[in-house]
């Protein structure tokens, strides 16, 4: 497989230094020439010293037959632009960004990267495993970025405690699909009744989980983080 990486920061040393590892053709692009040249000294003429932010000099790594592209660099402007030309332009097969700033997701989804990596988000998963229950729990992004794995806690005073599935109003692009009560995983039926403690796994659009909020949790409890 045939990787460029944008970015010659921290992200894409180690990106590119694994990559090649386990085999892989690799492209490095870094504009900086001091870094540039610091990278090339270790891992050889793999480096190009050019700003892959500009089209003749993203070309100059061949992303014609590269299979993907990532754009890592500390920027999210950059690495938004990388990704546009190299789907646009060069026709390359898949597209992942690294996403500093949560807010811009969406933009990037909308104009068609095909895998965000967001560092601010997977810090803010990990943290949120230790929050008290009232929160919603971001598990996992699923592939394309548009859906995601939570988890809810339901809690005695949660508008869920009694209620059965048909009676959860959720909007569609959202689907209950795991209940753990006692400790043990267990099938959502229509017929199973919602406890307080019993916590539940969804499948749900980022855009609605104010809606999953609402349902699971309740509006007097904390937002979702």
């Amino acid at each position: 497989m045939y990787v460029i990486v944008v970015g010659g920061g921290k992200v894409g040393y180690y990106l590119t230094k694994e990559l090649l590892a386990a085999g892989h053709e690799i492209a490095l692009m870094e504009k900086d020439p001091t870094r540039a040249r610091q990278i090339a000294d270790e891992i050889g003429s793999i480096v190009l010293t050019r700003d892959g932010c500009e089209g003749k000099h993203l070309a100059e790594a061949g992303p014609n037959r590269a299979d993907i592209v990532a754009a890592v660099t500390g920027d999210d402007e950059d690495n938004l632009v990388v990704c546009q030309m190299a789907k646009h332009h060069f026709d390359v097969p898949r597209t992942i960004a690294r996403v500093n700033n949560p807010t811009n997701e969406v933009l990037f989804r909308h104009l068609g990267v095909d895998e965000i990596i967001s560092p601010t988000r997977m810090i803010l998963g990990a943290i949120e495993q230790d929050i008290p229950v009232h929160e919603i729990l971001h598990l996992a992004q699923l592939s394309g970025g548009d859906l995601e794995v939570i988890e809810a806690q339901i809690q005695e005073d949660s508008p869920a405690v009694g209620r059965v599935p048909r009676d959860i109003n959720l909007p569609d692009g959202c689907s209950l699909f795991v209940l753990i009560r006692d400790d043990l995983a267990q099938q959502i039926r229509p017929d199973t009744v919602f406890r307080a403690g019993d916590k539940v796994l969804a499948i749900s659009r980022t855009d609605c989980q104010v809606e999953v909020h609402r349902e699971l949790i309740g509006s007097g409890a904390k937002g979702t983080g």
